[in-house]
């Protein structure tokens, strides 16, 4: 229980540590947490669930309370902590950094997240996918921009809308199985008629949240208008829950009804990828460079999921991971950028490479890990997904393999235009020690991972297997 306990403990302390301690506490903190994930992760034998609380009693209303791991929760908590702390480090000189509601909040947020990946049972998930929603709106909200509060409203009400259908799917599967505990829900029969609702219900919640094209229209904005630590965790962490959702929650317990959505949502997944790439070939504003760049690649992820074999599952995961780790640094740059020049708009930068040669090398090497370039984790995620899309369907694989091309075009243009060329400023500070061991720390996880890929997979194999037999199992119940 210390994966959840941890965060909620050190959460609830930070509110009440002086300022002046408090961006150190947080990140000693931050390491903590990692620390524990890690030996977790490296202890942890693929073949079997882990659980961290199980009574083995089914309680009133069908709840267990479980709480576990398999390959993909691991993975997903590790991401998790691991997020949190390169966020405390990249945050460590901001003023954000100074303030204990801050803090607070973010380990509160980091609590619902661990409790989310590790929820073993249906209404668990649910309660800790509402909870996550309450720091991160009152970090946007106390941290943002000044006169956000249209853009908070929006970003607040899409969310808890869709949730409220992911509320109803989980209450539905209720009335079919004995229990909400993950294990009793998955093989238990549910007709495919219901099946396709239930489905739908998960899929509205988790399209609003990664966003899925055409519910991203609160996303740019948001990103915009949050501080950039907030930024950092709504792209690197807090949509991955959707995305670990589809793939655990959504498919895994109503694979019967992904016939009849497969095509749909994989269309979706190939029109984000290319509008999010050509939206962001025009974009000015850097951080919404960024953000549209984010929906082109979380399109191909979501296609992925949707193909829903070993191949596209492992790239999936590989790629979750590696989007995380490029989304960090991108707007680690996107916000010195920001402080330094007091500005967001491309036309109003340049030469920032020749004052600030540290930051011009560091940022090219992000833009280059973001291209998923040959020995980088990306390259190797975007592969076995464009692969298994070929494999589908030959021209859903030509166009997802477009954001190949045109996603060289918007990064190389965003770095051209802000760091080459003439500098339009006199002056530009070099980057701080705690900003380059964030590139330094994605540099060798994105070269480590794109190396030796099979750190991932042979975590997460099993746990696909299983989902995958599973699902053939209960296939073969209903007929």
């Amino acid at each position: 229980m210390e994966l959840v306990l941890i965060p909620l403990i050190v959460g609830l302390l930070s509110f009440f540590i002086p300022s002046k301690w408090v961006k150190n506490s947080s990140l000693l903190f931050a390491l903590l947490s990692l620390i524990v994930v890690l030996q977790r992760l490296f202890t942890y034998d693929p073949k079997y669930i882990e659980y961290v609380f199980n009574t083995g009693k089914v309680y009133k209303l069908g709840l267990t309370f479980e709480m576990g791991y398999d390959g993909l929760g691991i993975v997903m908590l590790a991401l998790s902590n691991l997020v949190i702390f390169l966020v405390a480090l990249a945050n460590y000189n901001n003023d954000e950094a100074n303030s204990p509601r801050f803090a607070g909040l973010m380990f509160l947020m980091q609590f619902g997240l661990n409790g989310l990946f590790a929820a073993q049972d249906g209404v668990m998930f649910y309660i800790f996918w509402e909870f996550t929603l309450i720091p991160v709106f009152l970090m946007l909200y106390w941290f943002g921009a000044p006169n956000n509060q249209r853009t908070l409203l929006k970003f607040f009400l899409y969310t808890l809308f869709g949730s409220l259908f992911m509320l109803l799917s989980i209450l539905a599967i209720g009335v079919y199985s004995t229990s909400y505990s993950y294990e009793a829900i998955q093989y238990t029969a549910i007709p495919a008629k219901y099946a396709c609702w239930i489905f739908s219900g998960f899929l509205i919640a988790f399209a609003v949240k990664i966003p899925i094209f055409p519910f991203h229209t609160w996303q740019p904005n948001t990103y915009a208008s949050a501080p950039i630590a907030g930024t950092m965790l709504l792209s690197a962490i807090m949509l991955k829950m959707a995305l670990f959702g589809m793939i655990k929650w959504m498919i895994g317990l109503n694979f019967v009804a992904l016939s009849a959505w497969q095509w749909p949502v994989l269309i979706l997944g190939v029109i984000g990828i290319l509008y999010g790439a050509f939206i962001a070939m025009r974009e000015q504003h850097l951080r919404k460079v960024f953000a549209f760049a984010s929906i082109s690649h979380l399109g191909l992820i979501v296609a992925g999921i949707m193909v829903f074999t070993v191949d596209s599952l492992q790239g999936s995961i590989l790629q979750m991971v590696n989007h995380s780790l490029v989304a960090i640094g991108l707007f680690l740059a996107a916000g010195i950028i920001e402080q330094r020049l007091g500005t967001a708009k491309l036309s109003e930068m340049g030469g920032i490479a020749k004052l600030a040669p540290k930051f011009g090398f560091w940022f090219g090497v992000m833009m280059f890990v973001s291209l998923s370039v040959p020995m980088t984790a990306g390259f190797i995620g975007e592969f076995l997904l464009i692969k298994s899309i070929f494999e589908f369907n030959l021209w859903m694989g030509i166009l997802a393999a477009l954001t190949l091309v045109i996603g060289a075009v918007y990064m190389i243009r965003a770095y051209q235009m802000s760091s080459m060329g003439a500098p339009k400023i006199t002056a530009f500070k070099d980057l701080m020690w705690n900003e380059m061991s964030v590139f330094a720390i994605i540099t060798v996880l994105a070269l480590t991972l794109g190396l030796y890929p099979d750190f991932i997979f042979s975590i997460v194999k099993p746990s696909i297997n299983h989902l995958l037999e599973a699902a053939s199992d209960t296939q073969l119940i209903i007929k």
